[in-house]
């Protein structure tokens, strides 16, 4: 009994896996297009390679932890892109350890590609696509496009969301963790960002005011 109990979890955790593959070539499709992104999820992972090898599920819980769940990160696209770094060997499979987990490792090249990326600058010649913008710019642009209630509705998300990334600092400011400074890094990144984007939502608002004095 106990060798069928065995036999049906690692049954169990290969279907989860092949179904978890198929649904991070989906989640790839809508990652793939948020310049940047993927990149970092690649460089991030084979970074954590870098620290000692691991399966998909911890991978995903140490990208989190260290990014203080900032950016949840799909598990299926965790192990899209371990077959995409396999497939360019950056990484290699290991085999399973036992429980089912199949384990991978970095390779030398790999280790290259972690330091050149950890050596070169972020570019901002290609700036992401920041959808706010264009919404509000195309919305100025339509007739009987109410602009200034989605700012102030914008700015309400904003405000919240401020609220939540400083709370999370908050409580992580009290650990003692390398993990706890890496979370701080980009709750901190969050939190300048969110607080930029309330007062250019405020900037536009008084430009909207401006507009509208000039049209009478």
């Amino acid at each position: 009994m106990g060798c069928f109990a065995a036999g049906a979890a690692k049954t169990i955790t290969w279907v989860h896996t092949r179904y978890t593959r198929v649904l991070g070539r989906v989640y790839a499709v809508w990652i793939f297009l948020t310049p940047g992104s993927a990149m970092s999820i690649r460089h991030s992972l084979l970074a954590l390679l870098q620290d000692r090898p691991r399966y998909g599920y911890q991978l995903r819980t140490e990208f989190e932890d260290r990014t203080g769940s900032s950016w949840p990160l799909n598990i299926g696209q965790v192990y899209t892109t371990l077959d995409r770094l396999e497939r360019d060997g950056l990484v290699r499979n290991d085999g399973g350890d036992g429980d089912g987990h199949v384990i991978y490792s970095i390779t030398a090249a790999g280790q290259a590609e972690v330091s050149d990326w950890f050596a070169a600058p972020v570019s901002r010649a290609n700036p992401p696509r920041n959808e706010l913008a264009i919404k509000l710019a195309i919305g100025l642009t339509i007739p009987g496009t109410d602009v200034g209630a989605i700012i102030q509705a914008q700015r309400a998300v904003s405000i919240r969301a401020l609220q939540e990334y400083t709370k999370s600092r908050r409580d992580t400011a009290a650990l003692q963790r390398p993990a706890d400074t890496a979370r701080l890094l980009v709750l901190d990144s969050l939190i300048f960002q969110t607080e930029a984007e309330v007062r250019w939502l405020d900037l536009c608002e008084a430009r909207l005011m401006q507009l509208s004095n000039l049209q009478g």
